[in-house]
């Protein structure tokens, strides 16, 4: 039976920038992604795919702003679920479709997912996640008041509500998408990195904050096993140099060259640096291989020849010779 391979779409494969945010633009960007998702999943491969949801998100809080004076707002935890069952039930419904037609009887199944984090996270005491619009000075300084919010100043576009990112220690759901994974289910999971959830004791109580796509796909894919991490992006391949007449792109490459080039500082945090740390932890934390690529090139990734391929090290041959 073939290894499990999680693929990690952005939240952009849904509704990219540019768009409108239409239910009908969003109907048509998830069939696209279903398309390759089907083929590979009627051919045997078993799969979990996660997904961002900033776009979705940011348009449900913008809802309870637009609201606030006549309905309840909606926490970012709340919002968060929210937009994992809308996404998790398009994915389903057209890759269910697009297996039928194909004649496979594979089910597909989204499981609204909590992801663990720390209360000591570092990430609580200094926000730096933005999220949701843009707001005049005088907009910010009356949501600092009212609500609490970290308001900073985004390129000189106007302000901009910060959150926590802090880093996923655990999947509550994962030994329960792992039965269904071998039980033969194609498994959406994890979408927009999952609620953030911290452990009290016995309960969990959800925090608002959001967590990086990519390192919790990372997360799921270590502890699934998983033998692959896909994570895709709007580039085909990593390059090193970027934007300079030395650009490099970068196809299979160690785990070791890769260390080299992040202590390089050739991949800043706001670009290719989440997806480049995520391949490396999937590997260190024991995954074959991580392939960082465009959503384009899914299938021919997965047989491995596209896109930057980050390998796991060869064990070094044990002697054959017998001890004297």
């Amino acid at each position: 039976m073939d290894g499990i391979v999680v693929v990690a779409y952005g939240g952009n494969a849904i509704l990219p920038s540019g768009s409108r945010g239409t239910l009908e633009e969003q109907w048509v960007n998830v069939r696209r992604m279903s398309e390759q998702v089907c083929d590979l999943a009627v051919s045997g491969r078993r799969l979990v795919i996660v997904h961002g949801n900033g776009p979705q998100v940011g348009d449900l809080l913008l809802r309870s702003e637009l609201t606030a004076s006549q309905l309840p707002p909606v926490t970012l935890d709340v919002a968060g679920a929210m937009s994992q069952g809308q996404l998790g039930y398009m994915l389903q419904l057209e890759i269910g479709n697009g297996v039928r037609r194909k004649g496979s009887s594979l089910s597909v199944a989204s499981v609204v997912t909590q992801s663990v984090v720390s209360g000591d996270d570092p990430a609580f005491r200094v926000p730096t996640k933005p999220i949701g619009r843009f707001y005049s000075p005088a907009e910010a300084e009356k949501l600092r008041g009212e609500r609490g919010w970290t308001m900073v100043e985004d390129a000189g576009r106007g302000y901009r509500r910060v959150v926590p990112s802090p880093v996923p220690t655990d999947i509550v759901e994962w030994p329960v998408i792992r039965r269904l994974v071998d039980a033969g289910v194609l498994v959406v999971a994890c979408g927009g990195g999952g609620v953030p959830v911290v452990r009290e004791d016995t309960r969990v109580r959800g925090v608002e904050a959001v967590i990086d796509k990519d390192l919790a796909a990372q997360l799921l894919a270590t502890l699934l096993e998983a033998d692959t991490l896909i994570l895709l992006t709007e580039v085909d391949a990593v390059a090193i140099n970027f934007g300079t007449p030395d650009q490099e792109i970068l196809g299979t490459v160690t785990l070791d060259q890769m260390k080299k080039h992040i202590a390089d500082g050739q991949f800043p945090p706001g670009s290719m640096g989440p997806k480049v740390h995520a391949a490396i932890r999937f590997i260190e934390a024991g995954g074959h291989r991580a392939v960082i690529t465009s959503a384009r090139h899914l299938s021919s990734a997965i047989a491995g020849h596209r896109g930057t391929q980050v390998l796991a090290p060869v064990p070094e041959a044990a002697s054959a010779e017998a001890p004297a």
